[in-house]
């Protein structure tokens, strides 16, 4: 099977030649490396290693605005953010973190209710539409990838985690979300709305082989009442339009996930990406098996796992993967972002193991 097949085949519950293995590698990887890998690029990291690739495609689609803005000053490696609508301004500020490579929320928009009025204003405003540069990128990028793995677009994330994660942060979000729940529940309609136009273009436009919501999802940062209430009922719909359009729904969850298992069970989509193992996350692959039977499993590790030689590695995800009643719907990866301090060497090592373990697919 193509890497590619193989990803598919998982996603299906069908039979596969191998566990697929992915190891997440982002743009913090190679320069933390020694002088070899440095240099390389993360697909060059990749064909070491002998992954089964699962690439992410540019959006094909662009934001159009009528009567909102958002105005960008940038000074280095900080970022400010002015929000302007009818009915005021929001500012945010973001820090770029050179050993993550990645931005992280320093000030959000979303301070007083006020605000909260502003941000739904600005989402209200949004209209996404398919950019015909930017879908033929995604063409083009699909081509170049070929069989050597599986494409994937992001829809975007649900009003509350996007609440919590990058317009109010975590204990603001939650203050507002008792003190003034109407005020709330107007915002996430508003955001929801956009959502769903996002969802139903790119089902019907993307090249990508599969959907993805961007949850984030944990029990750290929100209740399972909350997820019930806030994040069940939209994931739900937006998980329809993927299913009504044949297209492959998958959502992004990092944290702690046990408690809701349950409720993710009856979700229409295809699987969980970035399924964390102890210490990190709090469920492993067998948990994740016996809630939800139907659902692949895409991780089975965690960070801290990733800082252990290849044989520890192999030892623990033998034991989980023994666990369980029969290995369809699984693809062993990092879970998160693969540790820069775990090295390719290992990494490979552990990708040879795992494409010697002998499946049980009964």
């Amino acid at each position: 099977m193509t890497s590619r097949d193989r990803w598919l085949a998982a996603l299906r519950f069908d039979p596969v030649d191998r566990l697929p293995f992915w190891p997440k590698l982002d743009a913090a990887y190679a320069p933390a490396q020694e002088s070899a890998f440095r240099e390389m690029t993360v697909p060059d990291i990749h064909a070491f290693i002998g992954s089964d690739r699962h690439e992410w495609l540019p959006s094909c689609l662009r934001e159009v605005r009528s009567r909102t803005s958002v105005e960008t000053e940038s000074n280095g490696g900080f970022r400010r953010l002015t929000y302007r609508t009818h009915s005021g301004i929001a500012t945010a500020a973001h820090r770029f973190d050179a050993v993550s490579q990645s931005w992280h929320p320093m000030e959000f928009p979303i301070k007083t209710a006020p605000d909260l009025r502003i941000m739904a204003d600005w989402f209200a405003d949004a209209r996404c539409e398919v950019d015909p540069e930017r879908l033929e990128a995604s063409r083009e990028a699909c081509s170049r990838i070929g069989s050597d793995g599986i494409t994937a677009e992001t829809i975007g994330e649900s009003p509350l985690m996007y609440l919590v994660e990058w317009l109010a942060g975590i204990q603001n979000a939650h203050y507002l979300l008792a003190d003034h729940p109407s005020e709330i529940d107007t915002l996430f309609e508003v955001m929801h709305r956009s959502i769903l136009e996002r969802a139903r273009l790119l089902s019907e436009h993307s090249p990508a082989d599969l959907l993805y919501m961007g949850e984030n999802t944990s029990t750290t940062l929100i209740s399972p009442e909350q997820y019930r209430r806030y994040c069940v009922p939209y994931i739900g719909t937006y998980a329809g339009i993927v299913r009504e359009h044949g297209r492959t729904l998958v959502l992004h969850m990092c944290g702690h996930l046990k408690a809701l298992l349950p409720d993710l069970s009856r979700l229409d989509v295809a699987g969980f990406e970035a399924f964390t193992s102890p210490p990190v996350g709090n469920a492993t692959l067998l948990d994740g098996r016996s809630a939800c039977p139907d659902k692949c499993l895409i991780g089975g590790t965690n960070a801290t796992l990733w800082l252990r030689p290849a044989r520890e590695i192999t030892a623990q995800i033998e034991r989980h993967l023994g666990e369980l009643p029969h290995h369809r719907g699984i693809v062993v990866t990092s879970a998160g972002v693969m540790p820069p301090l775990s090295k390719p060497e290992t990494i490979r090592d552990v990708c040879d193991w795992v494409k010697s373990y002998p499946l049980r697919q009964d």
